[in-house]
């Protein structure tokens, strides 16, 4: 059986060069090249999603690939396919290098320039390794093998529009229709979500940020599995630890949540950090919660613009969630749609705190009166964007096949803060 090599590789040259090698060893089918990390990971989700053996044996990242890192890459590819085999090919073949490979989930390296010996030795015995993986795979092993959960942020205009009690709500929605779903608190200085749902807890997201390679049973311990079903991976209760959590610990933590669970809902607060912007660069769908008046909107705006600059998110591909809403309010939902650039969502969720104080007074708001009017939008807006079972076909429509891992948001969010921007 003829041997899959799917190569990953940015430059022009460096294709050239590698795939002549390729087609030449025996046995092996090269497959079209993929030219960035973006394009790699939807390839290899479109052939999972067909079957686990429609996938390559085996997968070469240049070290240039881009946008996101080899590394980074290789983690990614190796988290989402396990069965597929990772070789990073690079200038630095030095001992430091292949160790992080190593720990990063690649099956081997070869140095550049590249050498039929080299190449063949670590191919074969990749393609092997792949193959045992899924003889292992089809004696009917429980291993994740799929593209991952959907992953929902939930940003903030300002502080105080709601975004936390949107979060909770949306993630209890995702649950009770039956698909497996956590709610992680990424607003990390002021996270609430402990206090919405009035629970004691002892580890934090925190507790995995050090954490390179985050196994289920690790994952496990540090979540805190609610009375609703619903997995929580809190903020920390000291926020000064918050920054802890950098932008390479979110992607991973991120990234173990996605490949566990059916829905990942992600509350970002309303400050932006390193870790809330690779939250947000990486989700399938991008909420920004705003109430209709002029401060809020005008914060939604100056958060809309800031995404784009740094290269988190466009505008067009952020949904404006309005929360608040009545029909004699003068700043209509229309009038946020021009103003922000954004998508709005069709469900708006009206002025009504009365019969949200007495829930969130007493840290009960998964007890919410079901025949509320703000509990029936909230759930409403989670049907809307896919996360409830029978709704996923309509909210594919809305998705614009954006890459999922990426960090060029948190790298420019990082330079730039460090330039003292």
């Amino acid at each position: 059986m003829p041997t899959r090599i799917l190569p990953a590789v940015g430059d022009a040259d460096a294709v050239r060069s590698l795939t002549t090698l390729l087609s030449q060893l025996p046995d092996a089918e090269p497959v079209a090249p993929v030219a960035d990390s973006t394009q790699l990971v939807d390839t290899l989700a479109r052939l999972a999603a067909e079957s686990i053996d429609e996938l390559p044996e085996v997968v070469v990242v240049h070290e240039r690939i881009g946008p996101v890192p080899a590394l980074e890459l290789i983690r990614d590819v190796a988290l989402r396919f396990p069965a597929v085999g990772v070789i990073l090919v690079t200038s630095d073949a030095s001992p430091g290098l292949f160790q992080a490979a190593m720990d990063y989930g690649a099956r081997g390296l070869v140095a550049l320039p590249l050498h039929y010996e080299e190449l063949a030795s670590r191919v074969n015995a990749v393609a092997q390794w792949s193959v045992g993986v899924r003889r292992h795979l089809g004696a009917g092993g429980d291993v994740f093998s799929g593209v991952g959960g959907t992953v929902v942020t939930v940003s903030g205009a300002k502080g105080g529009v709601g975004t936390t009690l949107t979060a909770v709500q949306l993630a209890l929605a995702a649950q009770t229709s039956g698909r497996s779903t956590a709610l992680l608190d990424m607003d990390l200085q002021t996270g609430d979500i402990a206090a919405y749902l009035d629970i004691q807890f002892r580890r934090s997201v925190v507790d995995l940020a050090t954490i390179n390679d985050i196994t289920p049973r690790v994952l496990a311990d540090a979540v805190f599995r609610h009375d609703t079903g619903v997995a929580l991976l809190l903020a920390p209760g000291d926020g000064e630890r918050g920054e802890e959590v950098t932008d390479r610990a979110a992607r991973h933590i991120v990234g173990a949540l996605r490949s566990r669970y059916e829905v990942v809902v992600i509350d970002c607060g309303a400050q932006l950090t390193g870790a809330s912007a690779a939250a947000v660069e990486m989700a399938d769908t991008a909420l920004l919660v705003t109430t209709p008046d002029v401060v809020a909107v005008r914060g939604a705006k100056r958060t809309v613009r800031m995404w784009d600059r740094l290269q988190i998110r466009k505008a067009e591909e952020t949904t404006t969630v309005v929360n608040r809403y009545s029909r004699g309010t003068e700043i209509q939902p229309a009038l946020i749609q021009r103003i922000t650039g954004t998508a709005i969502a069709s469900t708006v969720i009206p002025a009504n705190f009365k019969e949200l104080q007495g829930a969130v007074d007493a840290g009960r708001v998964h007890e919410l009166d079901s025949k509320g009017s703000v509990k029936q939008a909230l759930w409403a807006l989670a049907g809307e964007l896919g996360l409830v079972k029978g709704t996923e076909g309509a909210a594919q429509q809305r998705r614009n096949g954006r890459a999922r891992g990426g960090d060029r948001a948190a790298l420019t969010f990082r330079r730039r803060k460090e330039l003292g921007r």
